[in-house]
């Protein structure tokens, strides 16, 4: 069974992602561009020129998959109206939040979002 979790780290790509990239090429700009353990289990996100698509790409105990809503592990999402946010930041990643993730993939405008107080632990 395939899931995302809050304990899983998500890194958004904030560069322009050619969507015909698979697992090799999209692993290729988490070395060059993300610097951070591919193999770790974390979550890395791309998003195409026009924010129509994202993929995202996470390493299973199995090997490196790509995950889609399929049987084939490249989680692959086209919208047919509306784009996805580009959150704001600086550099060529930005690490988000599974809450994050999940408004992401929803359309909801995460800087919109008010948070109420939560605990956290300290990093």
């Amino acid at each position: 069974m395939l899931s995302f979790s809050s304990r899983q780290r998500y890194f958004l790509y904030r560069g322009i992602t050619d969507m015909r990239k698979g697992f090799n090429g999209l692993s290729g700009l988490v070395r060059q561009h993300i610097d951070h353990e591919l193999l770790s289990g974390d979550v890395f996100i791309f998003l195409n020129r026009r924010r129509d698509r994202i993929k995202l790409l996470v390493w299973d105990r199995t090997g490196l998959a790509t995950l889609l809503p399929a049987a084939v592990v490249v989680w692959y999402k086209v919208l047919e109206r509306g784009t996805f946010e580009l959150p704001a930041g600086e550099g060529e990643r930005l690490e988000m939040s599974w809450t994050d993730i999940q408004l992401l993939l929803e359309g909801i405008e995460i800087k919109s979002v008010k948070r109420r107080k939560r605990y956290s632990r300290a990093a």
